[in-house]
């Protein structure tokens, strides 16, 4: 499910290090290629909305299936589209389609009662090692064998995942029997429902948020001197993120443990740490593969650690309540990437790092006056 859930979600990211080939391919501008990214991930987050919670009303192994073939055959229509359109059309459809990564972690969770941290974890791992890894496969392909094989490398790697899904995946029986558009209210709703849903939410909104903006402006900082990088070399950054990721099921571990407000604040000091770091030591190579590595560790124990909470709410609504969490950290990249490309502009990596540490901040007191304001609450209640 890890990998299923990986291989999926990575489709969104595959074109970032291609633009330019396809660009010259269909012989298009940069404004018209950069189209690609940004159809994708809007592609991506109508899904969310709109395709996940059906894991809460249909058969789950059903909808995984169904979104994993139509994906593959989007694939497949991508690595023989003719024209810049097509490609557009295709980009958006992959976005969409790429969701069923998030209807494989609320069913994991249901699957898995006892170490429900842990269970996340390691599915979150694939995902992330997913997003990261997309980067560099996608730069290898490419630059050996052109863009097309990209995604026709990964139309067959979709299917064997669907074999292997068909011949594993249990039948998860859903429960909610309403009709659609009750479906879409009643996910609106759960974040009235819950406050922890409200909190985990706000939290990692700002970390995704720094995750997005200093991945963004990463590129841009190394590409410049002292360090003159090319795409390949900072495409190996990737590779140290992939190691951090890997972590994330001790973070579970820990959540499953009653250690979910530990495992927050540990997780935010280590971004707020790597931050520092990236600033004061803007210059030094061994500064950045550190600070790296303690950013994706913390961004993945944050994520893990809130999905573990927030799947302890309600097992009958996991889909809908994963809905609310990731379109909401959806908005939070989104706006991590727009404020750090503004910071870029006006400040440079300077004022980057002081707006990615600011946003971390928040997120820290965020989790330290919740836990504060609940042990007045239950000290008031004795």
């Amino acid at each position: 499910m890890a990998a299923a859930a990986g291989a999926s979600v990575a489709n969104i990211y595959y074109n970032q290090p291609i633009l330019k080939d396809i660009a010259a391919a269909f012989k298009t501008n940069e404004t018209q290629v950069g189209a690609i990214s940004v159809l994708a991930q809007s592609g991506y987050g109508l899904g969310l909305f709109f395709v996940i919670p059906l894991g809460d009303k249909v058969n789950r192994k059903r909808l995984i299936l169904l979104l994993l073939l139509m994906l593959s055959a989007t694939l497949i229509f991508m690595t023989f589209s003719k024209t810049i359109w097509a490609v557009w059309l295709a980009s958006m459809a992959i976005g969409i389609l790429s969701v069923s990564a998030q209807v494989i972690l609320p069913m994991a969770a249901t699957l898995d009662k006892v170490t429900t941290g842990k269970t996340v974890g390691s599915i979150f791992s694939g995902i992330l090692v997913g997003i990261l890894a997309a980067r560099v496969f996608s730069g290898v392909i490419a630059n050996h064998l052109g863009w097309r094989y990209v995604y026709g490398i990964s139309a067959g790697l979709i299917l064997l995942i669907v074999v292997l899904l068909q011949l594993y995946l249990p039948n998860v029986k859903s429960e909610f029997t309403g009709n659609y558009g009750k479906l879409l209210q009643s996910t609106l709703y759960q974040i009235k429902r819950f406050p922890v849903l409200r909190q985990a939410a706000a939290i990692s909104f700002l970390l995704f948020g720094v995750f997005s903006s200093f991945w963004t402006t990463l590129t841009f900082h190394l590409s410049e001197a002292p360090f003159h990088y090319g795409a390949d070399k900072i495409g190996m950054f990737g590779l140290v993120a992939i190691a951090g990721a890997l972590l994330a099921p001790i973070f579970g571990k820990q959540a499953d443990k009653g250690n979910a407000v530990r495992s927050l604040v540990t997780a935010s000091s280590m971004i707020i740490v790597s931050l520092l770091m990236v600033h004061f030591f803007s210059d030094s190579l061994p500064a950045f593969i550190i600070a790296t590595f303690l950013l994706d560790i913390g961004v993945s124990a944050n994520n893990v650690t809130n999905i573990a909470r927030i799947y302890s709410l309600d097992r009958t609504s996991h889909s809908r309540i994963n809905t609310m969490y990731i379109t909401i950290c959806f908005i939070g990249a989104a706006m991590g990437t727009s404020t750090g490309l503004l910071c870029w502009k006006l400040g440079g990596w300077s004022l980057v790092t002081w707006s990615m540490t600011a946003w971390a901040v928040l997120a820290l007191l965020i989790i330290v006056v919740s836990y504060f304001s609940k042990r007045q609450m239950i000290a008031l209640a004795e």
